[in-house]
């Protein structure tokens, strides 16, 4: 065996068993902000420093958050996300703050051909959505792939995200419409 084939091989166990530890006992453990946490945010903090593209500096994930495609997911320093939420390939930036039950999809079926049926089409690409710095994405949100949250903006609880929002816009419904601004246009630019 090579060296660098020894690399890969503990590379690979490494991750396997960070792996097992979040999917088995982190992301099972207390939510951070009750007394009895048993310091849940820093151990979840810290499994996923090893399974994430990259993991910032006070970084709080809840439990019971699913992450599908961790090594296309980026989380800047000082974001949270919420208890509950399914994660797929995304870059969130620093300082985001997302409510529980967040969706983040970043594929898609393929349903093109009509001689076989769309369970047996082959998936599409893995578009990755992105969530720049000062976002508040309230409870239920659900983004589709692709998409691009402006930094500062709001995100309304329940509100479906099917086009990218502007830069420091409040969104909010089903789907996402512009219902309001933090600072006017003009200022944006």
């Amino acid at each position: 065996m090579t060296i660098l084939m020894i690399k890969h091989s503990f590379h690979s166990t490494r991750r396997i068993f960070f792996w097992l530890f979040y999917n088995l006992i982190a992301k099972h453990l207390p939510r951070s902000t009750v007394p009895y946490s048993l310091g849940a945010k820093r151990v979840r903090a810290f499994t996923c420093k090893h399974l994430l593209h990259s993991c910032g500096r006070n970084v709080n994930i809840e439990p019971k958050v699913t992450f599908i495609f961790m090594s296309k997911t980026q989380i800047g320093d000082n974001s949270g996300i919420g208890m509950g939420s399914h994660v797929e390939a995304a870059i969130i930036g620093k300082d985001v703050m997302i409510g529980p039950e967040l969706m983040i999809l970043s594929g898609t079926k393929g349903f093109d051909r009509l001689d076989i049926p769309m369970a047996q089409q082959v998936s599409h690409e893995i578009r990755t959505v992105i969530i720049e710095d000062d976002v508040w994405i309230g409870a239920r949100v659900i983004i589709l792939p692709g998409r691009r949250i402006g930094k500062g903006s709001i995100v309304g609880a329940g509100s479906v995200i099917t086009k990218d929002v502007e830069p420091f816009s409040i969104v909010g419904g089903n789907p996402a419409q512009v219902v309001g601004w933090r600072k006017s246009r003009s200022e944006n630019a």
